[in-house]
């Protein structure tokens, strides 16, 4: 894996709740803690934004399949036998 440095500015508290965590050997140290952190919330935008999109795709295809039905189910009717 490439790692890259970056430097970056983080509240005193969060920093302080990172530092107990990786005392508690939660994280061997902060930079796995903040890449985890990271890596977490991307793949959470990255879902998000997929299940949107498929909330769309799933409406549209919901509508097209109610429209075949019925245009399927109406052509249908008049060679029903009587009852």
């Amino acid at each position: 894996m490439n790692v890259d440095k970056v430097t970056i500015s983080i509240d005193a508290d969060i920093l302080k709740k990172l530092d107990r965590m990786v005392r508690a050997k939660v994280f061997p140290n902060r930079s796995r803690a903040i890449q985890e952190a990271v890596s977490e919330k991307l793949n959470r935008i990255d879902k998000s934004r997929l299940d949107r999109e498929l909330d769309k795709l799933t409406k549209a295809d919901i509508k097209i399949e109610k429209a075949l039905a019925d245009e399927g189910l109406a052509s249908e009717v008049d060679q029903w036998p009587p009852y």
